[in-house]
């Protein structure tokens, strides 16, 4: 039987170090969250993105954007508040409309005030890692493997999922780390690899979006399992993990929900915050 990774613990210090790293500034923080449009599978992030920035002392304001707004009127919006000193960060909730390019709205926030750490400078201090700033359920991961105590470095990681958000960015960290990594992908799958690769991985993190895709008589005894997917069935929210089947073998394993999730707005709410605290040494 497996250890339970849950994100909570991880979730609640970084909170409490963003309060005592805070608690010394009279003026605070202010997160800009932009919902282009209704979507209701944002409306529980950005509630939760406004519980947990009220318990660490950052403003939180959501500004809505009309559902047919054309690109020039979202990047007028983002050029304010670039240009707008009390603006410490911003986030755009995800999905945007299908007229509007996520990446083009990513380039046009200002890297210093990129509150998922997403602009390409951002992404490019990761990879010379030279950053203090980072996707936030790519970090969540690395917080996660921290809380186990075991050392990456030369360890086999399999990344299934090749995604900006996740695991692009979350190869650059265990690189980082001196981990040797594979990333398998839709043509992982498709050449029928994607299994050779699981049974080898002594660290697995799986975010492709897709329920049960990698079968728990795949993983290697002993390995960690970190399954980033969040996915319905039926009345249920299973991850992309087998985890029944998984949790027999596998020496840690996140449970889904009430893993990774928990951590990423902790981690946004921590970029929030260096963006703030890099802002404050330069006296800006």
């Amino acid at each position: 039987m497996s250890n339970l990774l849950a994100g909570a613990p991880a979730a609640d210090k970084i909170r409490e170090k963003i309060r005592s790293d805070l608690s010394a500034f009279k003026q605070k923080p202010k997160l800009i969250a932009l919902q282009i449009g209704e979507n209701p599978s944002s409306e529980v992030y950005i509630k939760n993105q406004a519980k947990q920035a009220d318990a660490v002392g950052i403003k939180y304001e959501l500004r809505k954007i009309r559902q047919d707004a054309p690109e020039a009127e979202v990047f007028g919006v983002l050029d304010a508040l670039n240009e707008d000193e009390t603006v410490t960060a911003c986030i755009v909730q995800m999905p945007v409309p299908k007229q509007l390019n996520h990446k083009r709205i990513a380039e046009t926030i200002n890297p210093a005030k990129d509150a998922e750490g997403m602009h390409p400078v951002n992404l490019g201090k990761l990879m010379l890692g030279n950053y203090t700033i980072g996707p936030c359920t790519a970090m969540a991961v690395m917080e996660l493997l921290e809380a186990t105590k075991i050392n990456v470095y030369g360890k086999n990681c399999v990344i299934v999922g090749h995604s900006e958000i996740v695991g692009k960015p979350l190869a650059l960290l265990l690189l980082n780390k001196f981990a040797t990594v594979s990333v398998c992908h839709i043509a992982t799958s498709e050449r029928g690899e994607l299994a050779d690769y699981v049974k080898m991985a002594e660290i697995l993190i799986v975010a492709v979006g897709k329920p049960g895709v990698i079968k728990g008589e795949w993983i290697r005894e002993g390995a960690v399992v970190i399954d980033v997917g969040i996915n319905r069935v039926g009345d249920k929210i299973v991850g992309d993990v087998e985890f029944e089947s998984a949790e027999k073998k596998a020496s840690y394993i996140t449970p889904v929900p009430g893993g990774v999730g928990p951590l990423t707005t902790a981690i946004l709410m921590r970029n929030v915050a260096a963006l703030f605290l890099e802002k404050s040494k330069k006296g800006n």
